[in-house]
């Protein structure tokens, strides 16, 4: 199953898409779901993994490839730390045992997906 997922720099998950299948590559989801093109309107710097190369301009992938010069290892370390708070996000989505422990028809994943965000807003608004 593939879900796309867009958090803020400070971890909190801004939006969660529906459920696409697996073999679905992210580059291809993303452009079904409008993504790029709407991080395009909206003028936003992004910051994805090497999936999403050739997104744009204003996606911003880590470099690809051995025996990188160590200025590009540096950037893509200081990319990765940047991306640390989406990843613990997918994290915590991955967390919830609905999502893991499907017992329905993976093509309602999304839906389920979009409820846990709700739950999440909910519960992280009440602290």
């Amino acid at each position: 199953m593939n879900l796309q997922v867009i958090a803020g720099p400070d971890g909190k998950w801004l939006w969660v898409s529906g459920e696409l299948r697996g073999a679905v590559h992210d580059m291809r989801a993303a452009r079904i779901w409008g993504i790029i093109r709407a991080l395009a309107a909206a003028g936003l710097l992004t910051l994805a993994d090497k999936a999403y190369q050739g997104a744009g301009e204003h996606v911003l992938t880590p470099y690809k490839g051995r025996g990188k010069p160590e200025s590009q290892k540096e950037a893509n370390r200081a990319h990765a730390r940047l991306r640390g708070p989406g990843e613990r996000a997918n994290a915590q989505l991955k967390a919830w045992r609905i999502l893991r422990k499907l017992r329905c028809c993976p093509f309602r994943a999304g839906r389920i997906a979009k409820a846990v965000h709700t739950l999440h807003l909910r519960e992280t608004a009440s602290r």
